[in-house]
């Protein structure tokens, strides 16, 4: 596949956060994940806790991370053309093993014990869940969401290539 090519089916990028964390180990653990799975940022809306975060790879040199002090600052910082995925388990959100990912997207997770707001919730184009009946650990939610998103790209990318070579 030319180069040119490559660049054009990897185009797109994401970001995931999470709304009012209330434990700091989260995010290092969900920072760990965004490097394995080439997200392009991660951050924080409304915070809870002290800044010590588990990051054993030292992530912060890769990816950025981003602090939203108000939802309106998160608003307001949004990137152009993006669209924002609520994770939440609510009785309309589309389970993820039918999700198709948009090029570019924002993943916001709610904190363990209060998850997304209405408020968030309506800001939202899509609200997404992961299988099964009770919540889960926010930065394990988090790292399921990104892989589920490198694992369909991935797929993507290879059928991609299998159709251009039977073209050739």
């Amino acid at each position: 596949m030319s180069p040119l090519k490559k660049i054009i089916i990897m185009a797109g990028y994401f970001g995931i956060g999470i709304y009012h964390n209330k434990c700091k180990r989260n995010i290092g653990t969900l920072w760990r994940g965004a490097q394995l799975f080439n997200t392009s940022h991660v951050f924080t809306i409304l915070r809870r806790y002290k800044w010590m975060p588990s990051d054993t790879l030292k992530t912060w040199r890769n990816v950025p991370f981003f602090h939203h002090e108000t939802i309106d600052a998160f608003k307001d910082n949004l990137p152009m053309d993006c669209e924002l995925v609520g994770v939440e388990l609510t009785d309309d959100a589309i389970d993820i093993i039918e999700f198709v990912h948009p090029k570019r997207a924002i993943y916001l997770l709610g904190a363990e014990d209060s998850g997304l707001p209405d408020e968030i919730l309506a800001l939202c184009s899509k609200v997404i869940r992961l299988s099964g009946k009770h919540s889960m650990n926010v930065s394990t939610a988090g790292t399921l969401v990104m892989y589920d998103r490198y694992v369909k790209s991935q797929n993507k990318t290879a059928n991609i290539n299998n159709s251009m070579q039977s073209v050739d």
